[in-house]
């Protein structure tokens, strides 16, 4: 499984602001490994970061674009799931029964949710509000997604485990079409080796190391 170290960082304080460049940042190892397996066009870089200390886990996505599409509606699951947005998927088991899943636009909204094998989704399931903090900001020409989680919820949750996080890392990038429609594409760190875009799959995780 691919893996990216997650550097520690002996700061009690820090605290993320969405705008990704609080000097701790610049601690961490920068991972641009990212593609699009069913999709020949280039897609727009993507950076992920990580840094965990003695309580929380903190992730950064930064994503070069600037015409982010955020989908209107009311619902706002439906919305979120229909716009420019960044996903951790986290599991348990190599069986994925259970993982757990982020799926946050560059508003910072969330669409949480519990999910079993089979794409079984349960999105009354949230992540516990007191256990994380997602910020992000918007910029001419990329935006940026900051997340903070405690080590405790991970923990509970069965998904850090001897200092490893089974992590799948995505982004979903919605593009205009002649028909005024939008078409996602789909981007991730791992290639699962899909026919068709699936990030819900065994094959699309690696390993988040904390050092």
């Amino acid at each position: 499984m691919k893996t990216y170290n997650v550097n520690f960082i002996d700061d009690k304080e820090f605290a993320i602001s969405g705008n990704g460049n609080h000097h701790n940042w610049n601690k961490a190892s920068s991972l641009t490994d990212f593609s699009s397996p069913w999709d020949n066009k280039p897609i727009h870089k993507v950076e992920f970061k990580a840094l965990h200390n003695l309580e929380k886990v903190f992730f950064l996505f930064t994503v070069h674009d600037s015409q982010t599409y955020i989908h209107q509606t009311a619902n706002i699951n439906n919305s979120i799931n229909n716009s420019d947005r960044v996903e951790l998927f986290f599991r348990t088991n190599a069986s994925l029964n259970p993982y757990y899943c982020l799926e946050i636009d560059s508003t910072s909204r969330i669409m949480d949710f519990l999910a079993k094998p089979n794409k079984q989704f349960n999105f009354n399931w949230k992540w516990p509000i007191n256990d994380i903090v997602v910020k992000s900001s918007v910029q001419s020409r990329f935006f940026t997604v900051e997340i903070a989680i405690n080590k405790s919820s991970l923990t509970k949750l069965g998904v850090l485990r001897s200092n490893r996080i089974e992590t799948g890392i995505y982004r979903a990038k919605y593009n205009k079409q002649k028909n005024e429609t939008f078409k996602p594409t789909w981007i991730t760190w791992v290639n699962p080796k899909t026919d068709t875009p699936n990030f819900h799959t065994p094959s699309s995780f690696g390993v988040l190391e904390l050092l």
